[in-house]
């Protein structure tokens, strides 16, 4: 009977395909979704009535959420059946997501064991926002995102090495240029790695700009090569979605050449 509960609950918490698990997975969502509303509600000057039913509805889905971790951590050894329950648990203590629901959680029970300042506990309650993140298990979106970023981390470095590179480069010459007309704004080369960023970024603040010719002509060259080198890393990721698409539909072409019943490849012909 507990084994037969256990793994119940099991399939419901985990991405399954039966109806219980999907309501579970809606569930969870919409309250994710209400929780980042009160956490941007709280910024705003509200009538103390909506103040007190937000308070109640945050111990309402610190509860919730306390639940589905300690769930989640009963169900370890479920999730991992080649290791034993400690170290299946254990595993999935330290596991990325697992550490994103203990933070969406653990603000609620600290001041309960530490004294902390009220203006501490208001910025500790931003940490409510990585809540966002426990989507992750129930949508394909950021974990697509984590593939793509992973298959072409060697380029997205390499090309993020030359940026900086640039980076660097511009803000020194761009110091001994405009240094001398404009001593505040170009006091060293540090200070001037922030036009270098705003200038090869392509966001162009204007607080900080070069006002001699030479500067002038420096920053054009740097603008122009801004857009060409910003879109370097753009085209890699792009085209490491268009990669993962295309690997995904052939994986579920080949499936389909096989039956679901007997496991044979079904003859094109």
């Amino acid at each position: 009977m507990y084994k037969k509960i256990k793994s119940q609950v099991f399939e419901i918490i985990e991405v399954g395909k039966n109806l219980p698990s999907r309501i579970f997975d809606v569930f969870i969502i919409v309250m994710i979704i209400l929780t980042l509303i009160t956490a941007i509600a709280d910024t705003f000057d509200i009538p103390s009535f909506w103040k007190n039913v937000f308070d109640k509805f945050e111990i309402v889905s610190v509860f919730i959420f306390t639940v589905e971790y300690i769930l989640r951590i009963w169900t370890a050894d479920l999730l991992h059946p080649e290791l034993s329950p400690l170290r299946a648990r254990l595993k999935y203590i330290i596991s990325f997501m697992a550490i994103i629901d203990l933070l969406a959680i653990l603000p609620f029970y600290l001041p309960f064991f530490i004294k902390i300042d009220l203006r501490a506990l208001r910025a500790l309650r931003v940490v409510r926002l990585l809540r966002i993140f426990k989507i992750n298990r129930y949508t394909n979106a950021l974990n697509t995102i984590g593939q793509v970023f992973k298959n072409k981390a060697s380029q997205l470095i390499s090309s993020i090495m030359i940026v900086g590179l640039l980076m660097i480069i511009a803000s020194v010459l761009m110091y001994n240029i405009e240094s001398t007309a404009q001593p505040d704004a170009f006091s060293n080369a540090i200070e001037a790695m922030w036009w270098a960023v705003a200038t090869l970024t392509t966001v162009g603040y204007g607080d900080v700009y070069p006002i001699t010719a030479a500067g002038k002509i420096l920053a054009t060259i740097i603008a122009f090569l801004g857009i060409g080198m910003v879109a370097v890393p753009t085209g890699i990721i792009t085209a490491g979605f268009s990669e993962l698409v295309k690997s995904d539909d052939n994986q579920e072409n080949d499936k389909k050449k096989y039956c679901p019943y007997c496991g044979q490849k079904i003859d094109d012909k």
